[in-house]
């Protein structure tokens, strides 16, 4: 008697789709809303319309602060529910690459437009640099709590020790090679900076939150059902790194339009 063939090994089939999570998908793509009335307001000023100080006003400063602590908390979920599912490291590389790519371009076209301050190490850059570095720590646990107390407290005690004892070497650390770690005494002139810390602290915390609710009981917390009104928060959460891209060039272009129109 024949006896069947066994069936391929799971390596050889094709990786079932991951699960999205409605709330997660809305809480990023609330952080997607605010940050695009942020640049929109700085779009307003940059081209004269509404002339405000982004680099000093603690209004705007405290404004950003909050928009990248949420979308980095957001990835720190993100990344604690793929591995939960089970997603492998090609599948993450080529989030990656997008992402890493995107940041690349990020660069290119603030220098066309910025080139005296544009953008070396923003949000795409450090993000890139982040999730390989929490993808590699994810097995700590709770332990992350920590890590991100600890990566959040470094910089305030660098800009001290590099504006007194370690003074020498504040030239190394503020140059452009290494302030990128954000252990530096003077934030470099750039139109965003997101340095590793102690942005890196934030995102553990997400991934430890994440961590925690996808525990055995605890799905609930990142799976609660929508109302209808939240819902286009969560596509557009979905397709994040598309709008980041597309935002700025398309308000940037229609006020230039009218910024041409009004002085003609």
């Amino acid at each position: 008697m024949n006896r069947a063939l066994p069936l391929p090994s799971v390596p050889f089939a094709s990786p079932a789709p991951l699960r999205r999570y409605d709330s997660v998908d809305a809480l990023r793509g609330l952080a997607m809303v605010w940050m695009t009335v942020f640049h929109f307001c700085f779009d307003l000023s940059h081209l004269g319309f509404w002339p405000q100080n982004f680099r000093v006003d603690p209004f705007w400063i405290s404004q950003r602060t909050v928009i990248v602590s949420l979308f980095l908390f957001c990835a720190g979920l993100g990344q604690a529910i793929a591995l939960h599912q089970g997603q492998g490291w090609p599948r993450f590389g080529r989030r990656w690459l997008q992402i890493a790519g995107c940041a690349l371009l990020v660069s290119a076209g603030s220098f066309v437009m910025f080139p005296h301050s544009f953008i070396h190490f923003g949000v795409l850059h450090g993000m890139a640099v982040m999730l390989l570095i929490a993808r590699c720590t994810a097995g700590w646990g709770r332990w992350l709590w920590l890590a991100g107390l600890v990566a959040v407290a470094l910089p305030p005690v660098a800009h001290q020790l590099l504006a007194g004892a370690w003074a020498e070497a504040a030239p190394w650390f503020n140059g452009r090679a290494l302030n990128w770690l954000g252990l530096v005494s003077r934030k470099p002139f750039t139109e965003d900076y997101v340095p590793v810390l102690p942005w890196l602290g934030v995102l553990w915390w997400g991934l430890a939150a994440g961590q925690w609710a996808m525990a055995a009981g605890r799905e609930r917390w990142v799976q609660w059902p929508l109302p209808r009104g939240l819902r286009p928060l969560a596509l557009l959460g979905r397709w994040s790194l598309s709008y980041y891209m597309l935002h700025q060039p398309v308000m940037i272009g229609v006020l230039t339009a009218v910024a041409w129109v009004s002085k003609g």
